[in-house]
């Protein structure tokens, strides 16, 4: 059997809420109360039957044939099952996602994986600002799971970030990793200026080298560690995929000593 299929007719009209459209809440409704659950943000009072044609299926999988910058909240707080989109996505892709995999062909809006704690996000294209990152009052970001991104993130991806993997294939914006409390972030591009800025803890791996540090970490030279070797080929072997190192020896700062200072960044020689 097929998985459960939203069909877009055409670009909405405002912005939507999807964050019901997972597979368990979706599990064992019938047509008729899917299409009449609403997703509208506006007195408009959309449903799901005025943006989409459902075509029904097991709701394990579900897939967004069609997607837009305007689809918000998608697949919030899953913790098992499949969401697929075809195209772009709003803000808050797989806020506190728990377990379960989003794949993305296009790009996504803010906070993608924000409170995130298990599971896979998979972004073909870019990511938009705070990748994993909490938002406004929260304490910590990305809490376990791995994230992926094709193209570029946006500033401070990996804000508060506590534990987890995030692979950003393209540059990274402005104070990457900043706040960072701990977990693992490979950048195969350039990341802007400032990353690690208040870094507690964690790893950074700048494959494309960084605009510039702030002056409180510490070069400490070059690093020739089997445990890079060990990571790149763990990373091979996993949900993350190839990473733009292999084990050669790298350059390590240490900090940011402003804050605890234990955190480490390896650049390239």
């Amino acid at each position: 059997m097929t998985g459960l299929t939203f069909r877009k007719r055409e670009e909405p009209a405002e912005r939507l809420d999807l964050s019901t459209l997972t597979p368990s809440r979706l599990a064992g409704m019938a047509e008729r109360e899917i299409v009449a659950l609403p997703v509208g943000t506006s007195r408009m009072g959309l449903r799901v039957g005025d943006v989409f044609d459902v075509i029904m299926g097991d709701a394990a999988t579900i897939c967004f044939e069609g997607g837009s910058h305007r689809f918000d909240r998608i697949g919030e707080a899953m913790e098992a099952g499949e969401i697929v989109v075809e195209g772009d996505a709003g803000v808050r892709l797989g806020r506190m996602l728990a377990g379960g995999q989003i794949s993305v062909s296009g790009s996504v809006g803010a906070h993608a994986g924000s409170a995130m704690s298990g599971g896979v996000i998979r972004i073909s294209g870019d990511a938009g600002e705070r990748l994993g990152g909490p938002l406004a009052g929260e304490m910590m970001g990305l809490k376990g799971g791995t994230i992926t991104v094709g193209g570029d993130a946006g500033a401070r991806a990996g804000d508060r970030m506590r534990r987890g993997v995030i692979f950003v294939k393209g540059a990274a914006g402005e104070d990457l990793a900043s706040r960072m409390i701990a977990g693992t972030i490979v950048v195969g591009g350039m990341a802007a200026a400032t990353p690690g800025r208040l870094m507690k803890r964690g790893t950074l791996f700048l494959c494309g080298g960084a605009e510039r540090f702030a002056p409180t970490f510490v070069d400490n030279g070059p690093a020739d560690l089997l445990i890079l070797k060990i990571m790149a080929d763990a990373f091979a072997k996993g949900e993350v995929g190839e990473v733009p190192f292999h084990g050669a020896p790298m350059r390590r700062l240490g900090g940011d000593t402003a804050v605890l200072g234990l955190g480490e960044v390896f650049l390239p020689l």
